[in-house]
């Protein structure tokens, strides 16, 4: 099993600022019979259930049930299982958007994401710019997570990059700021991809900003040149060809308000496993 930072424990990066919420028992409880209903059709991932209005009810009413459950049954510093070099899938499952054609994102590919920057804005005391290589000569954590699709498929990939909390700790995040929202460059059906969690989530130890997968340059397919992984969460959260993070203090009025593309269209936005 790996479990390691690139630089040695102890480095100064902590855990996040934030308490977890708490549930109550009534809500545990009534979180335990929603999973068994809207939980187990979540995983079909079938589009036509996710535009059906009963569908998108019964997420409504899952989802904030959902993560008071996991919330209170969890630690929310556990760490997701981490893998053997030997358990690696022989290929990690590209998904959803793999070869993104919005202009902006072809002419970085083409120059190699040499011009691509990470924007890091909203409620922050310091915004940033940062290219691959400044995130390169960051503390850097590896390691080695099982990723599970909401479709109902998993594997098993190696990934490197660096530590979430290290980027939002330079920036400063502001005390009004509740949410991390990860905006990206490429278009899925009719709207860019975007994503958010909570900022405990995103000053979780294994949340990473990843740009090598498997030891190689992150592919396209799979993201290429930076991509979240929330190892706690589904695939769907795990936002591709990142372009910005922003600190918002709510994400109602970001899109269709909801907290992330699919959210939109009827998907739990906790997203947790």
């Amino acid at each position: 099993m790996t479990n390691r930072d690139d630089r040695k424990a102890g480095s100064g990066l902590e855990g996040p600022p934030t308490k977890a919420d708490t549930a109550s028992t009534r809500r545990r409880f009534l979180a335990r019979g929603l999973l068994g209903g809207a939980g187990a059709l979540m995983v079909t991932g079938c589009d036509k259930l996710a535009d059906t209005a009963w569908f998108a009810r019964v997420l409504d009413q899952a989802g904030p049930a959902t993560e008071s459950a996991q919330r209170a049954l969890t630690p929310t510093d556990a760490l997701a299982r981490e893998y053997s070099p030997a358990e690696i899938s022989p290929v990690f499952r590209p998904n959803g958007s793999t070869d993104p054609q919005d202009d902006a994102y072809l002419a970085l590919a083409d120059a190699d994401f040499a011009d691509w920057r990470l924007a890091v804005r909203g409620l922050v005391e310091t915004p940033l710019s940062l290219s691959l290589a400044d995130l390169r000569q960051m503390p850097a954590r590896t390691q080695i997570t099982r990723h599970d699709c909401v479709e109902g498929w998993s594997c098993i990939g190696k990934w490197k990059g660096v530590p979430l909390q290290a980027v939002l700790r330079r920036a400063g995040v502001k005390a009004s700021a509740r949410f991390v929202v990860f905006r990206c460059l490429d278009t899925l059906g009719d709207a860019p991809y975007y994503e958010s969690c909570r900022l405990i989530d995103a000053f979780h130890p294994q949340t990473i900003l990843a740009y090598d997968l498997n030891d190689q340059p992150l592919p396209i397919a799979n993201g290429a040149p930076l991509r979240v992984r929330l190892e706690r969460k589904l695939g769907y959260k795990q936002a591709k060809y990142l372009s910005a993070i922003e600190l918002v203090d709510g994400y109602a009025g970001i899109a269709g308000g909801k907290g992330g593309y699919w959210e939109d269209r009827g998907y739990d936005w906790f997203g947790g496993i």
